[in-house]
């Protein structure tokens, strides 16, 4: 067993001064070597999914649901909502339809029972990891060298959150992803103002807040300082005073750092890696997955409990497509179903992530490559053409069931380890993937969604200039009659919902090379 004593005074003092807790660092280390995570499984793919209409439902076109009437009246009323359900849909009989229009004006309603949070304690470490991004296309790399690197300089270690969301068409800047997403919110607590005041909806003054999120110890200062400084954002400033909503106080939990581990290679019993960036007795610290968030936010989930919210959105910080989905949050609340995930068809660009699959016990399940379910079998299906669902990071969940639950699944959710290989190092990682929650729920949805509409997610800064649809037109740019390996038809793709998301759900306008937010009255005739 590996204590604290056993650790050089020098080593010691490396660790303190990158703010790792040791003490849960040595407990999963020991608890690994103990061989107290031998029974967590690579998860084994029996069958690849498809949309049904039941567990799985598309969200992407005509979307209706059919319900007896008085089950909806208890559900949507034990939840705390109050109104007349028959104004969102069609009554007849002893049932009642729900048709798209009507599910999202009941979605837009229900909003005031809803807290909205994001993942935002990562510090884009592969983000700006040079092998990364040039293992991820090389060519693509060699375009994008010299805006990579003045990126990297610029931004190396900063909070990803505080990174440009996006790059505007003139190759300038946009605005971090922390502002954008508490720009969509305050354009939604405005929609549901209005809506509240038009039919005499209870608390027509209504606002998102609280919004929440996970920061890292390593993080969480700049973090802070930032969110001070948004009370003077151009995309805020507006809508803050138009709502009466003082978004940039956000409810936030801390993330401990961990250190890594040595790589498989190096054998048993696992050892903590000491020689980051090549320098001895130089720790790395890492977070240790989204999936601690169970842990570090069960508090802050038990308080928004306590003030009424029933539901909660709960996404990563980098995904521009993760929006508040009215229409999602209507059938969630509608079924009673514990949780609803957002789903997408894997394209080349999704390469860190979790697919949809059918698992051993012949369950539904998420699958995250590489610590759960090797690269490999991935390619294999699809190179046999098989249609795979990438896990979109977005989970919307009955904020009932999480609190009654939270014990368990703190207990229950894999740890698992990864081995990288990355400009620090070869060492392996220890994480908790949010998303393995799925392989533990009884009753969920999985949201068959579009990813150019709904993940529109960064893992790597070549990404998001190619989402930012810069170089398109450069003669070098990756193309190829395979669908699936034509990088140039997917930039323009991303590109596209890049701008139909800018337009819609942050209220935004191209002029002249740059996008540019609207003010309040042309967002409310928007």
């Amino acid at each position: 067993m590996t204590d604290k004593s056993m650790i050089s005074p020098v080593l010691l003092g490396d660790i303190e001064g990158k703010q790792i807790n040791l003490e849960l660092t040595l407990n999963i280390l020991n608890n690994f070597n103990a061989g107290k995570y031998d029974h967590v499984e690579t998860v084994s793919v029996t069958g690849l999914p498809q949309v049904d209409g039941r567990s799985i439902v598309s969200l992407d076109g005509e979307v209706s649901l059919t319900l007896p009437y008085e089950l909806c009246v208890n559900r949507l009323t034990c939840s705390g909502w109050q109104g007349n359900v028959e104004r969102f849909g069609k009554k007849d009989g002893e049932g009642i339809t729900f048709s798209r229009s009507g599910l999202y004006v009941l979605g837009i309603s229900l909003l005031p029972l809803l807290a909205y949070g994001v993942l935002n304690g990562g510090s884009a470490t592969s983000f700006h990891d040079r092998k990364k991004n040039i293992d991820f296309n090389a060519a693509l790399f060699s375009i994008y060298r010299s805006l990579f690197e003045k990126n990297s300089e610029k931004y190396r270690g900063t909070p990803k959150g505080l990174t440009p969301a996006f790059y505007h068409p003139d190759g300038s800047e946009g605005p971090t992803f922390l502002e954008l997403k508490m720009r969509n919110l305050l354009i939604r607590t405005m929609e549901y103002q209005e809506l509240a005041r038009a039919m005499g909806l209870r608390n027509s003054s209504m606002t998102l807040h609280p919004m929440f999120q996970m920061t890292s110890i390593k993080t969480n200062d700049e973090i802070k300082a930032a969110l001070s400084s948004f009370s003077k954002s151009p995309f805020l400033e507006d809508l803050m005073a138009a709502t009466n909503n003082s978004i940039v106080n956000v409810l936030t939990g801390i993330q401990p750092l961990l250190a890594a581990y040595t790589h498989s290679k190096e054998g048993v019993p696992k050892k903590l890696f000491t020689r980051a960036h090549g320098k001895e007795n130089s720790v790395l610290p890492l977070p240790g997955g989204h999936g601690q968030n169970f842990t570090v936010l069960k508090a802050i989930y038990q308080d928004l409990y306590d003030q009424g919210k029933r539901f909660i959105y709960l996404g990563n910080i980098d995904n521009l497509g993760f929006t508040i989905h009215p229409e999602a949050l209507a059938l969630l609340a509608l079924s009673g179903k514990q949780a609803g995930f957002d789903f997408s068809f894997k394209t080349p660009v999704d390469v860190k992530g979790g697919i949809l699959v059918y698992d051993q016990r012949k369950r539904l399940n998420c699958a995250d490559i590489g610590p759960a379910i090797p690269e490999e079998e991935v390619l294999k299906a699809e190179r046999q053409g098989k249609p795979i669902m990438f896990n979109c990071a977005t989970g919307l969940f009955s904020l009932d069931y999480l609190v009654r639950n939270l014990d368990v699944i703190i207990n229950e959710l894999p740890v698992r380890f990864s081995d990288q290989n990355k400009d620090a190092g070869r060492y392996s990682q220890a994480e908790q993937v949010t998303w393995e929650i799925i392989g533990m729920l009884d009753d969920f949805y999985v949201f068959g969604v579009d990813k150019f509409e709904r993940f529109l997610s960064a893992k790597l800064v070549l990404e998001t200039f190619m989402t930012s649809g810069l170089e398109f037109d450069h003669p070098d740019f990756p193309s190829s009659r395979n669908p699936k390996h034509d990088l140039r038809g997917i930039a323009g793709r991303l590109y596209s919902g890049l701008s139909k998301k800018l337009s819609r759900d942050y209220g935004m306008r191209l002029y002249n090379g740059r996008w540019k937010p609207l003010s309040i009255g042309n967002l409310k005739q928007a």
